[in-house]
């Protein structure tokens, strides 16, 4: 009996491929010699190697991925080093554009570009039977929805107990964002939605209760959209937690409806603004009404138990520092859960590119092709940025310091948190590895040495978050000696203490 090897590198262990199992789920006849393995990428290669090759695979398939392609680069060279006779099979979006000038391309026996749900289980079944492709980089026709096997089924007990699981009601995306893989796609396409349902209650019955929807505009049809909340709101369930990607200017009535239905700490929504300013969302061809997605973002923020993860990017073609730091004040207004700050990314196969010349973009070569610099923003701030970045994650997105953060930003977050982000850099030469009560000890340094907030405003928002946090112990921050400190640990208002400079430990 053949053997077959569908494998790829996860983030972390917590993430559960959803590519491998769709491909396993429509194998046909192959689908019993074909096994599944996923590792992480802080495994070492030559390990992964030994693992992969411990079954003696004829065919291994790789899914390859911004976040895994060098690892898997070394691992497949590794492979074929030692194990010339297998087969290696590569597919997936870092490979599927550019292919040809692709490393990966000499290493490969064959690569699959595109939708590979169909297309590589065909290929398989030909390099078995010895009637082998004569192409070695073979483009995937877009296959049928109804003739793609959906794979919920097999997601296991482990991975329900232990694992993100990722579902998807619909592929592709209407929209042309210039930054993204999908504006590569004509239109979105809908799954069976009686079958997905179906596939839903298999995963909700086998324990299940956090969905990750991967769809890229789940709220698109609204129709769709209501049936599946309603799937949900159906089970009442406490221990429900749904995450779905919203496009920000489309929340009719009739779906808020249906939103405010569900109780506290049940839904997330993920909310793309990237940037606010009209001239850049027209030379990315982002369409976006940005006055009805500052009023939807309001209302999910005020009226609605939702949390809300909304998403700017830094580096798009003409805009500078000032417009990124306008729009970060204007979303901060609005009062989300969280505000990822990304730094642009060149994408193999997106239309970014072409602003290249025009706008002086000049990214790294190596994953994850981030943006060096532009004719807006020189090399020297772009590193400020990311590791504002970085900084606003730690502190701000860690949702850690909900009573500090408003004291702490005033009325100027963006330039308030960029000043402190460049402090915390000079400080301490590190963007990551930071252990919480020495971020509670640099805040209350900068606040109250820098920043001159007066102790008796930044320490008591101070302690109310540092008791939430569950840290045990003292922090270098509280370490107010006599009466005064003690009143400090119980939570009240020092008035006349002597301000101290607590250095960070």
């Amino acid at each position: 009996m053949p053997k077959i090897t569908l494998t790829t590198l996860n983030a972390r262990y917590i993430h559960a491929s959803l590519g491998l199992r769709y491909l396993q789920a429509n194998m046909g006849e192959l689908e019993s010699s074909t096994s599944l393995r996923e590792f992480v990428i802080t495994t070492r290669p030559i390990d992964i190697v030994e693992k992969l090759l411990a079954d003696s695979p004829d065919i291994i398939g790789f899914g390859v991925y911004i976040w895994n392609v060098t690892e898997i680069t070394e691992v497949v060279s590794l492979l074929k080093t030692v194990s010339p006779d297998t087969v290696v099979v590569l597919g997936g979006p870092e490979v599927s554009f550019e292919t040809e000038s692709h490393q990966l391309s000499e290493l490969a026996d064959y690569i699959i570009t595109g939708m590979a749900d169909i297309a590589f289980g065909d290929l398989c079944q030909k390099i078995l039977s010895s009637s082998k492709p004569l192409l070695k980089i073979i483009p995937a026709p877009q296959p049928r929805m109804e003739d793609i096997c959906l794979p919920y089924r097999l997601f296991t007990e482990t991975d329900i107990a232990n694992r993100v699981v990722y579902v998807e009601a619909s592929r592709g995306c209407p929209f042309k964002c210039e930054f993204c893989l999908s504006s590569l796609d004509k239109t979105a396409w809908p799954f069976d939605i009686d079958l997905f349902l179906e596939s839903l209650q298999h995963l909700y019955d086998k324990g299940l209760r956090h969905f990750k929807f991967v769809d890229r505009t789940f709220n698109l049809k609204i129709n769709t959209s209501i049936r599946i909340l309603d799937f949900f709101l159906d089970k009442k369930d406490d221990g429900l937690f749904l995450h779905f990607e919203l496009i920000p200017d489309h929340l009719p009535e009739k779906l808020k409806s249906v939103i405010l239905k569900f109780p506290d700490g049940t839904l997330q929504f993920e909310i793309g603004i990237q940037t606010f300013n009209l001239d850049v969302q027209g030379l990315i061809s982002r369409k976006q009404d940005n006055q009805k997605a500052i009023d939807n973002i309001a209302w999910l923020s005020h009226e609605t138990s939702a949390h809300l993860h909304t998403d700017l990017i830094v580096g798009l073609p003409g805009e500078d520092v000032e417009s990124f730091g306008r729009g970060f004040d204007q979303l901060v207004a609005l009062n989300p859960g969280e505000i990822q700050v990304g730094i642009l990314k060149r994408l193999r196969g997106t239309p970014i590119i072409r602003h290249t010349q025009t706008y002086d973009m000049r990214y790294n070569s190596s994953p994850p092709y981030n943006i060096l610099s532009n004719d807006r923003i020189d090399f020297n701030q772009m590193q400020i940025l990311s590791r504002f970045a970085r900084y606003w994650d730690v502190v701000a997105n860690s949702g850690r310091f909900k009573n500090t953060l408003p004291l702490f930003l005033g009325e100027k977050p963006f330039d308030r948190f960029l000043h402190f982000s460049n402090w915390l850099f000079e400080t301490t030469d590190q963007t990551h590895k930071f252990e919480l009560k020495r971020i509670f000890n640099l805040l209350h340094g900068y606040m109250t040495t820098v920043a001159k907030i007066p102790e008796s405003e930044s320490l008591p928002v101070l302690m109310a978050d540092y008791s939430r946090s569950g840290q045990k112990g003292v922090a270098s921050f509280m370490k107010i000696t006599g009466r005064k400190a003690l009143e400090t640990r119980k939570g009240k208002v020092l008035t006349g203490a002597k301000r101290q400079a607590v250095h960070a430990q």
